[in-house]
């Protein structure tokens, strides 16, 4: 059974929050289920968690918020992802990708 954990390396959140947002604006509890759900339940991200990171990415310009209702008719804000944040996501997901490689590189040595 996998350990559910909300211990990420640092980083990690700001890069699971621009990718649930690429295929379309969410609120905070709505990117907080598109990470849960894609993850398979392993990872779960606190709202503690999520909400700095939001306004962080915010006022770096990666994301940009407006309110809207939500599926259930009430007011929520929903953040989208900027170019400026797809740039960065793509610089990250580089970053990420040749990180995990190297970890599986040590692992995988005798």
């Amino acid at each position: 059974m996998a350990n559910k954990t909300n211990d990420l390396l640092q980083g990690a959140l700001d890069l699971l929050v621009l990718r649930s947002l690429v295929s379309e604006p969410r609120h905070g509890w709505g990117i907080l289920k598109r990470i849960e759900q894609s993850s398979k339940e392993v990872l779960i991200i606190h709202q503690g968690s999520l909400y700095p990171a939001l306004y962080r990415l915010e006022r770096q310009g990666f994301i940009k918020s407006e309110f809207g209702l939500s599926e259930n008719n009430r007011k929520a804000k929903y953040y989208s992802l900027t170019k400026q944040g797809q740039a960065q996501l793509d610089h990250e997901v580089a970053n990420w990708n040749q990180f995990a490689s190297a970890i599986a590189d040590v692992l995988q040595t005798a």
